[in-house]
């Protein structure tokens, strides 16, 4: 195996230059999600060089619970390498173990995330690999009700991750993360990302590869998101929906075709209404005033489950990459991140 990642040379006009960063729960229940991740990051990062003729680094943050419910550790950082070798090594030391409650440091690993060595001129991705929330959102049996004992807010973090033009992917392990999926599609919806329901670990590097492959396609588009975005809100409009229609018709008038990774050739469902409120909230404590876990939405996934598996075939599950108009959820994804960047000036 290749020690570093074989770089394409890139054309002037068309540098597409990505940092990626996995940001795994390691606790006791992840273990085939880690094992895929491993056996699949040399495929995952050849597959999104060949497509789109990127320059690869890659980083890993692993993270598990607080002390007295885990006492090995809250984090684990390694940072950006060029070398898929590296990055596979520090996978096979990921052993999934602990977790003492149900919530996790998820507030610790997005601040872990900020400390990165982002390449100011790439593609920024975190993919968050996760099958429970953070502590302080209403999970029944939270240890820290109020939230990380560290006093990290997850909220602030991802509003920062969004201002360095970061853009976070939820892939929640479902069904356990089903109580929490509008909390969870929130935090990227925040970034201009989006929340990937994942039901088999076999199926963890088409979304990595889906998800990468779009961010790269979207980020192509953003000088001119950004001048239509600055030119509406001079004229007075400032509503994120007319916004996102104003994007969409310009990009399609101009024939824009994007890549967007699809489940079963289809968009992947879009946030819902809840989940967009949650993202306009500024902290975790508002979040926990607002937000209720949808408990009912677990209970019927798991009697679907079972009535599946006794009675009929369980729908094939399938992601995959397709080209596409540039869609009125994308357009929307779009102007968040056009939002986020225009804070930093």
């Amino acid at each position: 195996m290749s020690e570093k990642i074989k770089q394409p040379e890139l054309a002037k006009h068309d540098s597409s230059i990505l940092d990626l960063a996995f940001i795994m729960d390691c606790t006791g229940s992840m273990g085939s999600y880690i094992d895929n991740a491993t056996e699949s990051i040399k495929m995952i990062v050849e597959e999104i060089v060949s497509l789109e003729k990127s320059d690869v680094k890659l980083a890993l943050i692993e993270y598990r619970d607080n002390p007295p419910q885990d006492t090995t550790f809250e984090t684990r950082v390694h940072d950006f390498t060029g070398s898929i070798k590296q990055m596979r090594n520090w996978l096979e030391q990921c052993h999934a173990q602990g977790g003492g409650d149900e919530p996790e440091c998820v507030a610790e690993a997005l601040h872990a995330a900020l400390k990165l060595d982002w390449r100011e001129n790439a593609t920024k991705i975190c993919i968050l690999i996760s099958d429970a929330p953070p502590h302080g959102i209403n999970c029944p049996g939270d240890s820290f009700p109020n939230g990380s004992p560290n006093g990290i807010d997850p909220i602030e973090s991802v509003i920062k991750l969004a201002e360095k033009s970061v853009t976070l992917y939820s892939v929640g392990c479902e069904p356990a993360l089903l109580p929490y999926k509008d909390f969870f599609t929130s935090l990227a919806y925040r970034t201009g990302g989006q929340y990937v329901a994942l039901r088999n670990a076999k199926l963890l590097a088409k979304v990595i590869i889906g998800g990468a492959v779009e961010e790269i396609s979207l980020e192509k588009l953003m000088d001119e998101v950004q001048e239509e975005v600055q030119k509406k809100k001079q004229e007075g409009i400032q509503d994120e929906k007319l916004l996102a229609e104003a994007v969409e018709s310009r990009l399609k008038s101009k024939g824009v075709i994007t890549n967007q990774i699809l489940l079963n050739n289809s968009s992947i469902e879009k946030a819902s209404d809840d989940a967009i409120n949650y993202s306009k909230i500024k902290n975790l404590k508002k979040i926990r005033e607002n937000f209720k876990p949808k408990f009912e939405n677990c209970e019927k996934n798991i009697s679907f489950s079972l009535l599946s598996s006794d009675m009929v075939e369980a729908p094939k599950i399938e992601y995959s990459i397709g080209k596409s108009d540039i869609s009125y959820a994308q357009s929307e994804r779009l102007v968040q991140k056009a939002l986020n960047r225009s804070k930093k000036h």
